[in-house]
C-alpha cells in the first residue's frame, strides 16, 4: 500500500530528508489498524520526471509486524505508477484542456521539449475518463464551480484547491487516482488477493 509522504521542498531535500527512517515513520498500520509504530524496511527505488529533474529517487518501506504488509511512503509530488510528476502532469493538462494550447505548445508549457504524441494524448484520455468522478470527489474540497463541462470543472477545481491537495485527498482519503488506476489494479488502488481454494473431502 502507498501513503502520501507530505514533504515540501526540493527533490534533493526530499532524498536528505528521507534517509532519517525514524522522522516520518507512520505510527500505525494504514492496513490493519495495529496501534503500533511501523519497522523501517529498506527503499524501493522508481524513477521520475519534474521540471529541472529527471532521474531515481528512493521511497521509503515500512513492515506492519502484526498483519506482514508493507507501506510504501511515496512522496506527494509523485502518482503511483506513473512516472511523470504531478507538476508535469498538471501543467500539461491545463494547458491543453484549460487553455487549449497544441499537445506540442502544452508540451513545452510542462518543460518536456521532446514528449511524444501518444504520452499526451495518454494522459489527456485518462483524465478525460477520470473527471466526472473526480469532479464529485473533489467537492467537499473546493468552492462550487460553474463549467461546460465535466473535465473543464475538474481541472477548475484542482487549479482552486491546488494539484497537491487534491491528489492528497484523493489517494489518502477515497484511495483514488488522480488519473484512474491501472487496468490491472482494482478499482481503489489495492492488488486483488484470491482466498486459496479449500480441498474437498
Amino acid at each position: 500500500m502507498q501513503i502520501l509522504h507530505p514533504f515540501v521542498g526540493s527533490i534533493q531535500q526530499y532524498a536528505e530528508a528521507i534517509s532519517d527512517p525514524e522522522r516520518y515513520r507512520p505510527d500505525h498500520c494504514p492496513q490493519c489498524d495495529a496501534k503500533q509504530p511501523l519497522t523501517g524496511h529498506g527503499f524501493y527505488r522508481r524513477t521520475l520526471v519534474d521540471p529541472g529533474f529527471e532521474g531515481v529517487i528512493r521511497v521509503r518501506r515500512y513492515l506492519c509486524r502484526l498483519c506482514k504488509r508493507t507501506v510504501s511512503l511515496l512522496p506527494e509530488f509523485a502518482l503511483p505508477w506513473l512516472r511523470f510528476s504531478l507538476t508535469v502532469i498538471s501543467l500539461f493538462l491545463v494547458a491543453r484542456l484549460l487553455q487549449g494550447l497544441t499537445l506540442a505548445a502544452a508540451a513545452l508549457a510542462a518543460s518536456q521539449t521532446a514528449m511524444p504524441y501518444q504520452r499526451g494524448q495518454f494522459w489527456i484520455r485518462r483524465f478525460r475518463r477520470q473527471a466526472p468522478a473526480l469532479a464529485v470527489a473533489l467537492a467537499p474540497l473546493a468552492a462550487r464551480v460553474t463549467a461546460p463541462d465535466f473535465v473543464a470543472r475538474a481541472l477548475a477545481m484542482l487549479e482552486s484547491v491546488g494539484w497537491i491537495a487534491g491528489h492528497r485527498f484523493l489517494l489518502s482519503e477515497l484511495r483514488a487516482h488522480l488519473l484512474g488506476w491501472p487496468r490491472f489494479l482494482v478499482p481503489h488502488g489495492r492488488r486483488t488477493t484470491l482466498a486459496p481454494a479449500l480441498p474437498t473431502t
